[in-house]
């Protein structure tokens, strides 16, 4: 998957956990932490599929990085 999905990914998340608040799920405990958790890894994906994904820019225009 690219930045660009897990970006969209996580911002579905969000939006699901902004629509639990709003309709009184959020007391479930369980789904929170279930959701809360999906929210952190989908975060750590997309910031490590970006890093990649500019990390590879900079390769192809200027050369990877030796030394």
């Amino acid at each position: 998957m690219s930045a660009h999905d897990f970006h969209n990914q996580l911002l579905e998340l969000r939006a699901e956990r902004a629509l639990a608040e709003e309709t009184g799920v959020a007391h479930i405990r369980s789904y929170m932490d279930d959701l809360d958790r999906d929210i952190a890894r989908s975060r750590a994906a997309y910031v490590g599929a970006a890093v990649t994904e500019i990390a590879t820019l900079r390769a192809q225009l200027s050369g990877p990085q030796v030394g």
